[in-house]
């Protein structure tokens, strides 16, 4: 005879925040319930270590599922420990007891408690309400002695009881779909969901008349690491991923203390998202029990680690209610310090015995590196080894080298440590800033990818030596290194009297768009360069700005000069002679924007092209004995700050009434 029994008030109430809110897939329901299946084989395995007296003992442990279409079922049975009349009013109503309230603050005040619930037909149970109209639960216990019972419930306020004809052992939850559910009776759909969530549960899970389990996989990662095959590490990347071109390297770990956990994770080969790949979001997968709890889990990797690909199954991990969150505990947190440990050690292993594949790994996901040196400054110690840059000590872009190399190649009274940004390695390394670090033989780091303009607020120091930009204001290298006087620029410098006019007439011409004009003590081979009077390391925020389509000003710099050089003469010598002054003012742009162009920062390098068209033709027309230049005159309307000046081909006056049509000089 069925009896029916009452839900508290507030089981209504709890059913609706548990189907609606802490689950956000409908899917997971199949889960929750495989799991509570799996839970109670687990319980079956150990009942039978410690008692003889146990219902069918040679029954195989199993989990079975099968498909009705025209009745619109499915249902979920197991060989487990089963459950008696007390036990399934207990385990079932186990939500209904405390009530929704008491249980909602019960879950605010101790989150942890959830796990006492979580797997034993409670709350994870309720879950098949979304899908199911009724749920039917039909279960004998392992023990002899005991009958079956028979549990209902349509999710409103009332249950029902009743015994029930069952010979086996175990427990068989039979959904009656909701009739927008049908896509749940499809065995193809089942096995899909299996595959995806269920794929590492310890016991067989057959779908319908399959003999073969649905879920083949093994948890490869639970096995010791000399049991398993190259190929089959390379086999479930490539099925985790659907990254046919391989991992790069591969982590397997084991631990028992001080929590029992396993994990197998993979370096990708390559960096670029695979079109293809179900991993299409940066997290590790992260099981308990080898039952999935979150697909794409962020917790358990600092983000500048997020690169890594890999599965984590934990046997201590408390869980939320709805098993897709972890609770924030002191468990994941000592577990997310000895996975990111195990992780940073075996790059530095990797760097120290196999450089060339460690270079290919940081060629592909340094950036991930760097960003973590500025944003998770505690870890700086364990990232700064992991670095490496092409430098200038042999001019080869294939060659990088760590900083502890770099410094050992010190010269003589050398504290600091150069850097130069720059966009690439080509224009860093034929950048004016280099002339004096070449001539001295001193080592510059090249910062040549885009988020290398961060580094220098995270890397300001390296065991004990300042990291120092080449464009510094106040760089000093008289007693650095060793001159090589051939590489010194033979032409005399120009007279005090002769700089002091030239530094005047570009300080005029340039105006707000430079801090100041002044004698270079560094320059070799260049005419000119721009400085920074700035040392922070957020100096270099517009560069940042700029590659993230941001709005940004260019930096107010100090232009130097190179007093030696022919073309700084030329240009003293036609300011001393009262030279074309339009010629004066082009080159004084040209140079000022030449210097910008080789910090990599010039906001629109094409705008240059009518006045290099303008110099060209004057450099090769007709010239005066005096003045090689002076058959042209051009007229530059003064620049806003921080724009690009523009030249006027229409503005040109030509000496001897030819007008802007006629043949060219």
């Amino acid at each position: 005879m069925s009896e029916q029994h009452i839900f508290q008030a507030e089981t209504q109430q709890l059913l609706n925040i548990l189907i609606h809110s802490l689950y956000t897939e409908k899917e997971i329901f199949l889960r929750e319930l495989i799991s509570n299946a799996s839970d109670a084989l687990n319980r079956l395995q150990f009942e039978m270590l410690t008692n003889d007296a146990v219902q069918d003992a040679q029954a195989e442990l199993e989990i079975h599922i099968e498909v009705d279409e025209e009745a619109n079922t499915l249902t979920i049975s197991d060989s487990g420990i089963g459950m008696n009349r007390e036990e399934i009013v207990a385990g079932l109503g186990t939500i209904a007891k405390s009530g929704a309230k008491a249980f909602i603050e019960a879950m605010q005040d101790k989150p942890e408690s959830a796990a006492d619930i979580i797997g034993q037909f409670g709350v994870g149970f309720y879950s098949a309400f979304m899908v199911a109209k009724q749920v039917d639960v039909v279960s004998r216990s392992y023990r002899p002695e005991d009958e079956a019972v028979k549990w209902a419930a349509t999710g409103g306020a009332s249950y029902t009881l009743e015994a029930a004809e069952k010979d086996a052992r175990g427990t068989a939850v039979v959904l009656h779909l909701k009739d927008d559910e049908n896509e749940f009776t499809r065995e193809f759909r089942i096995k899909d969901i299996i595959r995806r969530h269920s794929d590492y549960v310890a016991f067989p899970i057959r779908v319908g008349d399959d003999e073969e389990p649905t879920n083949k996989q093994q948890a490869i990662w639970r096995r010791s690491p000399s049991e398993v095959e190259a190929e089959e590490y390379d086999s479930f990347y490539k099925m985790l991923t659907m990254d046919f071109a391989g991992a790069s390297h591969h982590i397997h770990m084991r631990a028992d203390v001080p929590m029992q956990f396993y994990a197998l994770l993979y370096l990708p080969g390559s960096a670029e998202q695979n079109m293809f790949s179900p991993r299409n979001e940066p997290g590790l997968k992260l099981y308990a029990r080898k039952v999935l709890i979150e697909e794409y889990n962020r917790e358990l990797l600092p983000e500048y680690l997020s690169f890594v690909q890999g599965v984590v199954d934990s046997e201590d991990l408390p869980l939320s209610v709805s098993r897709e969150s972890i609770q924030a505990t002191r468990v994941m947190a000592s577990l997310k310090k000895t996975v990111t440990r195990r992780v940073l050690s075996e790059l530095k292993r990797m760097a120290k015995n196999d450089r060339d594949k460690y270079l290919s790994v940081f060629q592909e996901f340094g950036a991930f590196l760097k960003q973590g040196l500025v944003i998770e400054s505690e870890d700086r110690s364990d990232l700064e080894p992991l670095l490496y840059f092409q430098t200038t000590h042999d001019d080869d872009p294939s060659k990088f080298y760590s900083l502890d190399e770099v410094v050992e190649r010190m010269p003589e009274n050398q504290d600091d440590i150069y850097y130069i940004i720059a966009d690439d390695y080509g224009s860093g390394a034929r950048s004016p800033h280099l002339d004096a670090f070449r001539q001295r033989g001193i080592e510059v780091l090249y910062f040549t990818h885009p988020v290398d303009a961060m580094l220098p607020m995270g890397l300001t120091d390296f065991k004990g030596h300042k990291l120092v930009s080449v464009d510094s204001a106040e760089l000093d290298l008289d007693e650095v290194g060793q001159v090589d006087e051939e590489a010194a620029t033979p032409e005399a410098p120009l007279e005090t009297d002769s700089f002091a006019a030239l530094q005047e007439r570009v300080k005029a011409r340039l105006g707000e768009r430079v801090s100041d004009v002044r004698e270079s003590r560094t320059l070799v081979g260049s005419p000119a360069r721009l400085v920074s009077e700035d040392d922070s390391g957020s100096r270099y925020m517009y560069r940042i700005n700029r590659l993230l389509d941001k709005d940004y000003q260019l930096p107010v710099k100090a232009l130097e000069l190179n007093p030696r050089h022919p073309l700084m003469h030329n240009l003293s010598g036609l300011i001393s002679k009262n030279g074309d002054a339009g010629l004066i003012d082009a080159v004084v742009e040209q140079v000022f924007e030449t210097a910008l162009l080789q910090d990599g920062i010039h906001p629109d390098p094409s705008s240059m092209a009518a006045r290099l068209t303008l110099l060209m033709q004057a450099a090769t027309g007709s010239a005066s004995a005096d003045l090689p230049f002076a058959d042209v005159k051009t007229v530059i309307s003064e620049p806003a700050v921080n724009e690009t000046p523009q030249i006027n081909l229409s503005d040109l006056e030509f000496e001897d009434g030819d007008s802007e049509d006629s043949t060219p000089l």
